[in-house]
Parts: structure tokens; sequence; C-alpha cells
């Protein structure tokens, strides 16, 4: 397990010494990790809690790690004497990976003495933003591929290898079957995927040859790449070649895989030639710079491709490289009293909700399909078994009285007082999660282009907070 301490920007240790030097060392602070409106989609799928658990078990500073910061001339002796005893003791509450998360809802919410709780900022905001960021852009593919399956084949471009890794962990979570990566999934037991390259076929004298020699090292697995010289006139009638011999030894052929030009006309015509031949049961695999608007220009276009390759599109989220995650002051406990925080600004959409919260779900009974989230102070307690009228965060004059619902809270205890009480799960039963909790949305919200508005209100009582900390602020100035 690594150890990241240093992984942090440099005003973090120095705001942590301010806090040493001014004597607020133990007061308690309460932070929420959470992400902004973005344009590319309405919804996140919340991914990289497990690393988050980890980085926040192995946290501490080595002889190396203070000895380098002594060189910065920075800090004072009593603070790095301090430092080496030092461990995260706060608790954490998070949405379990593979959630459906709307902006401005916590993803995680942090409880710590203010110098732990700031030194981890940008950690987190690191390992939380990337994964959620391609477990989002895996949903979107995996939405409009279905019913076809996506494969991630992202580990060459992505930006270095923990990217790889972990970003192909995050597609499967979103939806991806596997990944080609093979360090990725012997770390997260996952079946690694993938066939052969052009230059097999481009190492022997004939694709005749290579492809036979491909389906007698592999006749139980056998996928070959057909585009290498002419997919039509060459690729495919080689492969139904080399798929009668299979057959014939009693053996059954995977298929073939598309990796450029016109992926909805070559998959049709080589549909039609696989299945006059009698290989019906023989896939199609595509791959070629594809995504979800790719993959939707396919549909419409009648493409007959049973699963896709997505390696830079995914890897990258090419579309939208980046998820505007941040981490902000909630809350300060400072000698019994807590005192709620907020960020107050003249762009409305930087300004952040005050208080320890929490966040509800309100499922029909009838439907078992989401109507609202409601955003609440930690002690509220939304009563299920009476009606609840949910209100507009901003336009507080739109109201609608839900019945006959399920609250489901979407926080839960994952570090509490320093001790680890999260529990590992294999990255199939996220994913499995994340189906679950996706299949709880009407269709009208999971649509790539110009999804219906979900509702994420405000309680009464947090609206209420946040109006008297803008007006008192208005009052100072």
């Amino acid at each position: 397990m690594r150890n990241l301490t240093l992984l942090t920007d440099f005003y973090e240790l120095t705001m942590m010494y301010g806090y040493f030097k001014e004597g607020k060392k133990d007061q308690i602070a309460t932070f929420d990790l959470f992400f902004r409106p973005f344009d590319e989609s309405n919804f996140c799928i919340v991914a990289g809690i497990e690393q988050a658990v980890e980085y926040l078990q192995n946290l501490r500073f080595t002889d190396e790690d203070i000895d380098y910061l002594r060189t910065t001339n920075t800090f004072g002796e009593d603070f790095l004497e301090w430092l080496k005893d030092f461990k995260f003791t706060g608790s954490v509450k998070a949405m379990k990976e593979g959630t459906v998360v709307f902006p401005y809802e916590p993803i995680m919410i942090i409880t710590a003495p203010i110098c732990e709780a700031q030194l981890i900022e940008a950690a987190l905001l690191n390992i939380i933003n990337f994964q959620t960021l391609i477990a989002t852009k895996a949903r979107r593919i995996c939405h409009v591929a279905h019913p076809s399956g996506v494969l991630e084949f992202g580990l060459r471009r992505a930006q270095a290898p923990d990217a790889s890794i972990y970003g192909a962990r995050a597609a499967v979570i979103g939806g991806c079957t596997s990944t080609s990566n093979v360090l990725c999934a012997k770390m997260f037991g996952m079946p690694p995927k993938g066939t052969h390259a052009h230059s097999w076929v481009m190492s022997f004298p004939t694709e005749l040859d290579a492809f036979m020699a491909y389906a007698e090292t592999f006749p139980n697995n056998c996928l070959l790449l057909v585009d290498t010289y002419d997919t039509l006139h060459s690729g495919v009638p080689n492969a139904i070649k080399v798929f009668d011999h299979l057959k014939a030894q009693g053996y059954k052929p995977l298929g073939i895989r598309l990796d450029s030009g016109d992926l909805a006309y070559l998959s049709k015509e080589a549909r039609k030639m696989l299945d006059e031949a009698g290989h019906a049961d023989c896939k199609i695999f595509a791959s070629s710079d594809i995504d979800e608007y790719v993959i939707t220009a396919l549909n419409q276009q009648g493409a007959k491709i049973d699963i896709y390759g997505v390696g830079t599109k995914m890897i990258t989220s090419h579309s939208n490289p980046s998820l505007g995650g941040v981490y902000k002051l909630a809350n300060l406990h400072v000698d019994g009293v807590d005192y709620p925080k907020m960020k107050i600004s003249d762009n409305p959409i930087k300004m952040t909700n005050p208080g320890k919260k929490c966040v509800y779900r309100l499922i029909g009974r009838d439907t078992g399909k989401a109507i609202a989230d409601v955003m609440c102070l930690d002690h509220e307690k939304i009563d299920d078994s009476k009606n609840f009228v949910i209100t507009h965060p901003v336009e507080r004059w739109k109201t609608k009285e839900v019945t006959n619902f399920v609250a489901v809270p979407l926080h839960e205890d994952i570090i509490v007082d320093g001790k680890i009480c999260y529990t590992p799960q294999n990255v199939y039963e996220h994913q499995a999660y994340c189906k679950q909790s996706l299949a709880t949305f009407w269709d009208e919200y999971l649509r790539i282009s110009r999804p219906h508005q979900y509702k994420v209100d405000l309680s009464e009582e947090l609206y209420a907070l946040k109006q008297s900390l803008i007006m008192a602020d208005r009052k100072v100035k």
C-alpha cells in the first residue's frame, strides 16, 4: 500500500502550519467533497472510494518526508516534530461506489481535526475526481451501446500508468465488461481481454497464414482482426476459411474485429458474409476512436456490432477531460459549538451549502423509481410514513407533495474516529450496484442528449440556514 501523504498541494501544508501556530489544530472541521454542474452529463457515477480509504489508512509522514519539508525553509521544528506522530483520526461518510450522484451532493463528508481534514483535500480530489469522471464516461458509452458489450482498451492512451489502471477500474464500475490492461485485471480480479494486432498479420507471408496460425494457437478463443489489407475482399473471406477449418475440428470461433474504415457499412456487409457462410454465431467486434456519439451514429445506421473496444475517448474522457470536483468547508466545531460555514460568491454556481449534511433519495414504493433527492442537515430525518413536500433549491415557489415513497440515505460510514469500517468489494459488485442505482431512474433522466432535469432540493431547515448566512454576510459588508 503506497504512502501518498505528500501527494498534496503545498498550500495545504502551509495552512496546516498556520492552524498549528494559531492554536487551531484541534478544531474539528467538516468538509464536503462534491462536483459542480458540467455540460456533458447531468449526473455522475461515484468511483474511487476504495482508493480513498487506502490513502487515508496509510497517511503518515516518514522521516524522509519530514527531512524534505525541512529543506523548504517554511516550517518550524515544533511543527515538524508534531508531524512524526501524524495520522488520520477523523470520520468519513461516503456514497457507495456505483451510486448515481448529482451536482452539489457530497460524495464524501469528512469530519476531522482541521489539520488532518485540510491536508487530504488535494489527494482525495485527485482520486475521486478522476475515477468518477471515467466511470461516468463509461456509463454513457455503455448506455448507448446496449445490448452490445463494451471493453476498456485505453492503456496506451491514458495519461500515465496510474490513470490506465484506476481508469480501467472505474470504467468497469461504469459498465464495461472487462479491460485489456493486464495489471489492472490482476489487481482487481477481472479477466483480461484482447486478440492480436496488425503486426501479427504482417509478420506472416499471407493474411491467411497469420489467421490460421492464430487459430491453431487459440482454437477456443479465435477472434481475428480483418482490416490489415482489405476488410471485405481479403480479411473476412480469409476469416471464414479459418472458421470453417475450426468448426470442422469441433471448435467454435468467436468472430472478427474491425479497427478502421466505415464501421457501419463494413459491419453490415461482414454480417451478411458470415451468416451466408454458416457463421451466424460469430460476433463482430469494433474499435477505432469510438465514444457514445460514434456509437449513437452507428446505431442510427443499423450497424451490426456485438462488442465495442473503447480506448482513448473513454480513458481520457475526451469530450470532457476533467470533473469540477471541489472540497469545501461546511462546518467548524469549536468549544462544543457548531459554526456552519459557506462560500458566498457573485457567481451562484460557486456558492456552497453550509452545515453538516446528509442526502436522502426519495423512491416511489409502487414504481421503484427515484422521485427526488433532498439535502438536509445531518440531524434531520425524513419520515417516509408521511407525505413530504419537496421544494426547489432556489425557486421556492416550486413545490411538490410526495406520497407513498421510501427515503433512502445515500451515505454510509467508512471511517469512524480513525478506524476503518469500509469493506472492500469486487469491482463487479460495484458494477452491479451501479446498475441497480441506474435502474431506479426513469429513462428520461438517463438519456445522453438533453436529459430531463432531476430534482435535487434543499430541506426547509438547510435553506433557511443558507439564507441566514447570506444575509449575515450582507450586514457585515
